[in-house]
């Protein structure tokens, strides 16, 4: 059955927790504004990145693509190139792409609709939750990691499924402000319902709180179990024209990791024949390894990745590539295009090798 929470505590926890977030909200330069294009450009930001990281990037994409029409017309190299260091790139495809989608399809206005909402790429039932409510004022839930955790807590269910905290979610929203009623939610879980040693004396709603009166709010909601890292391994070239010194760099396709972002030439493993032969068939370049420059490590969500690398000698070839997606380059071509954190530390690697 589903968890369900009594009227007269429903509206309690709605009444104190507004009351609290219009005296204790920070001021995030997207909560000085209702425009649906930069609440949704922030939601898909804050995905799985601080607030702190978010600001700086928010601010200067909002400067270089100021409304939809502008993202919508920008180049996707562009995009990726503004979003470039905030990690999971296919958030800024999907917002290029949405983007296109809502001048095509609605007139250069994000839809109020749910279902026409829901069916822009990138938009789950989150985003357009946060969109309809904070943008349009309508009663729309919203449920993320920070709000699990603070239904979790309020009802004291350790094991709260993720179709339940949704329930919980909707039964909450309606009423006075539900954008503001979300953005409390979601700000409590942040700054006071932590995971960690949360600040329950200074809870505003502590009265009204299951966990808190067990005296163990950190158990719930109960752990879950994360998945293992696995250690994989890599080996990248660092090329040079014979001619004029330039650096070879190729695209990675457009879908999966590091989607559209420009690379040195890699294979998995640690096979430097591999490297020259892979390298020989995508570009009609021939090579051969020369020094090994070193180790680059890098995380990401499930793998702890260690790349080799090794500088490739230019033997001659004529560069071949479809749709651009190998190109030589100079230095401040190198630094002009979108590159991964992982390809900016090995590209510091190299500089402290004297490569470039």
């Amino acid at each position: 059955m589903s968890p369900r929470l009594p009227a007269a505590r429903r509206d309690a926890l709605r009444r104190r927790l507004l009351a609290w977030y219009l005296e204790n909200r920070r001021d995030l330069p997207w909560r000085r504004t209702r425009d649906p294009y930069r609440i949704w450009l922030s939601e898909a930001m804050l995905q799985q990145t601080r607030v702190d990281t978010v600001i700086p990037y928010y601010e200067r994409f909002i400067s270089r693509f100021p409304d939809v029409q502008a993202l919508a017309d920008a180049e996707e190299q562009d995009v990726l190139k503004a979003w470039e260091g905030l990690g999971y790139y296919s958030r800024a495809r999907n917002l290029r792409r949405a983007a296109a989608c809502v001048v095509d399809r609605h007139g250069g206005e994000l839809p109020r609709d749910p279902d026409a909402l829901r069916a822009l790429p990138g938009v789950g039932p989150y985003t357009a939750g946060a969109i309809r409510s904070i943008a349009f004022d309508e009663p729309a839930a919203i449920v993320d990691g920070n709000v699990r955790r603070v239904l979790s807590r309020w009802i004291a269910e350790p094991e709260l499924a993720e179709r339940d905290a949704w329930t919980l979610a909707g039964q909450l929203v309606p009423g006075p402000h539900p954008g503001d009623f979300n953005q409390a939610l979601m700000e409590l879980g942040a700054t006071v319902c932590t995971p960690r040693a949360p600040l329950c004396p200074t809870c505003p709603v502590r009265t009204l709180c299951a966990a808190a009166a067990s005296g163990h709010p950190e158990a719930f909601p109960a752990p879950r179990r994360r998945p293992a890292v696995r250690a994989v391994s890599a080996v990248s070239g660092a090329l040079r024209s014979r001619r004029d010194g330039r650096w070879l760099l190729l695209r990675r396709p457009s879908k999966g990791l590091l989607g559209g972002l420009w690379e040195t030439p890699s294979v998995a493993g640690d096979s430097t024949a591999t490297l020259v032969d892979e390298l020989r068939e995508r570009t009609g370049i021939e090579s051969r390894p020369g020094r090994d420059l070193g180790e680059v490590r890098h995380a990401f969500t499930h793998r702890a990745l260690t790349l080799r690398v090794v500088e490739l000698e230019h033997r001659g070839g004529r560069l071949r590539a479809r749709d651009g997606e190998a190109r030589w380059c100079s230095r401040s071509e190198v630094d002009a295009l979108p590159l991964s954190r992982l390809v900016r530390k090995l590209i510091a690697l190299v500089d402290a090798d004297g490569g470039y």
